[in-house]
């Protein structure tokens, strides 16, 4: 529940939580332009879905 919040406020920040930092880069280019916030965001939810999918079956990265 913490991390959605995270990928909902700050998503840089998740990807660097979940051990994606190059992704994490490149979301904060995203992040810092306005418009950019709102694509940052869902692609944060959809990343921690796919981390949590994958932790659930096994395949930890």
């Amino acid at each position: 529940m913490f991390r959605l919040l995270i990928a909902l406020v700050l998503p840089p920040l998740l990807f660097f939580t979940i051990g994606r930092p190059v992704a994490g880069l490149f979301c904060l280019l995203l992040h810092l332009t306005i418009i950019g916030w709102v694509p940052a965001a869902i692609w944060a939810v959809y990343a921690l879905n796919e981390y949590n999918t994958d932790r659930k079956l096994g395949f930890a990265r």
